[in-house]
């Protein structure tokens, strides 16, 4: 399929979808696009991705970005997927090590320049893991934020060339943690103090009552996404 019929399959996919649940289109995702992956964050929309995958598709390869930042909680939520799910993640790390970068870029990046650590953290080993996939799973939803407000279920991600589907896109807050209360679906503990949404441990604070739910991220900071996302 070449890139013009792919960009047709997908504006005309995304129209029929957009009224699907996220099962039916993860399961058109993985039938149509079997060299496919997911990048699970461990955020609560991953979570009931995760535990989604493992109802239509358990074979398909989900994968992390290790930053070597996260928090204790996410590490901890990740072993017990694993140990639930009897999951094999594919765990995906920077080039340089943290010692490294402090050597290269000086100490603190993340607070120096924060986009210079995210791309080396986050978005190098993000590129290159893709690279070996025609398409990916994220839990990007609409209402996270105004950088996602215009996300489609079923579009083409221009910037790492492939196939990027969005199966939440559409749901609330409100509908992931309906689905993880009825599922049973295992949660970072974080979500129970005051993290809406959890990246690395240096840029994520907590969220106080009134503010916007990823306040926490790069707070005192104009930057509002890590890169992965356009």
């Amino acid at each position: 399929m070449n890139l013009l019929e792919k960009e047709n399959l997908i504006q005309t996919k995304a129209e029929e979808l957009e009224s699907a649940t996220p099962e039916q289109i993860i399961a058109w995702a993985v039938e149509t696009f079997p060299n496919i992956t997911f990048a699970c964050s461990f955020g609560a929309e991953d979570v009931v991705l995760v535990d989604m995958l493992q109802k239509v598709s358990p074979s398909t390869d989900i994968f992390y970005l290790d930053t070597d930042f996260h928090f204790k909680e996410t590490y901890e939520t990740r072993d017990a997927l694993v140990a639930r799910y009897e999951l094999d993640f594919v765990r995906v790390s920077p080039v340089i090590s943290p010692e490294e970068q402090a050597l290269q870029h000086g100490e603190e990046l993340w607070k120096s320049d924060p986009n210079a650590c995210c791309n080396i953290r986050k978005v190098e080993p993000l590129t290159r893991i893709l690279s070996q996939y025609e398409a990916w799973i994220t839990g990007i939803r609409r209402d996270q934020a105004p950088t996602r407000a215009n996300a489609k279920k079923i579009e083409y991600d221009a910037k790492f060339g492939l196939v990027k589907f969005n199966p939440l896109a559409s749901w609330s807050n409100e509908d992931v943690w309906n689905y993880i209360r009825k599922n049973d679906v295992i949660y970072n503990p974080l979500h129970d103090r005051n993290y809406p949404s959890i990246g690395c441990e240096y840029c994520t604070r907590q969220v106080m009552p009134g503010e916007d739910a990823r306040a926490g991220r790069w707070a005192n900071s104009e930057k509002t996404e890590c890169g992965l996302h356009k």
